[in-house]
């Protein structure tokens, strides 16, 4: 299970419907592959510390990438430390990697025109793996897909996540999600009495 790949492409297949902030994905990216190192047994959690374990190759290049960027020293880093380290560009990088191992296309079609054509899922074991991960509302790509915004709190979950690891991680994109909203607020507040200001000349 490949949870941070499950989540970019139920991204992609969703971008049609609802708008995703790349921020937000890449941080949510950047969790879900702390859930993929700790099912690969390559860190676990001390409190909201993440501790490198053995290294063993996962198969699958970003994960490896992840895994060989922990920290290996002590005082070891926070789980939201992380998020905001790895996630940088995440989400372009999880869209360059479907697309180079074949796993989505550039849509086609007239409609398009001189625009670029969006990334779009191909039909693949992947692809349906994803979906059957998201129709089941499995909690963890639940949990990761409302911190993006492409479902609702409100939407029925097979079950929340109580598992106190995954609710630590969960709580740490909660705050950096806010956070980066915050900047985002701010920085539109400032950009909106720079236009005032401008106008006034």
């Amino acid at each position: 299970m490949n949870t941070a790949r499950d989540l970019a492409i139920v991204t992609l297949d969703m971008a049609s419907d609802h708008t995703v902030e790349q921020g937000d994905l890449s941080l949510a990216l950047a969790a879900a592959e702390v859930f993929d190192l700790l099912d690969a047994r390559a860190l676990v959690l001390d409190g909201d510390l993440i501790a490198p374990s053995a290294q063993a190759p996962t198969g699958d290049r970003l994960l490896d990438e992840a895994a060989s960027a922990l920290i290996r020293l002590e005082p070891y880093e926070s789980v939201e430390d992380w998020l905001w380290r790895r996630g940088r560009g995440l989400s372009s990088a999880y869209v360059d990697d479907l697309e180079r191992v074949g796993l989505t296309a550039r849509a086609r079609g007239p409609r398009f025109g001189l625009r670029a054509a969006p990334t779009v899922p191909v039909d693949s074991a992947a692809r349906r793996q994803a979906e059957e991960r998201w129709t089941s509302g499995e909690p963890v790509l639940a949990a990761l897909a409302t911190a993006v915004g492409i479902r609702d709190e409100s939407d029925d979950v097979a079950e929340e996540p109580t598992d106190e690891t995954v609710t630590t991680v969960l709580a740490a994109l909660g705050n950096a999600v806010m956070e980066l909203e915050a900047v985002r607020q701010r920085r539109a507040i400032e950009d909106a009495a720079f236009d005032n200001v401008w106008r006034g000349y």
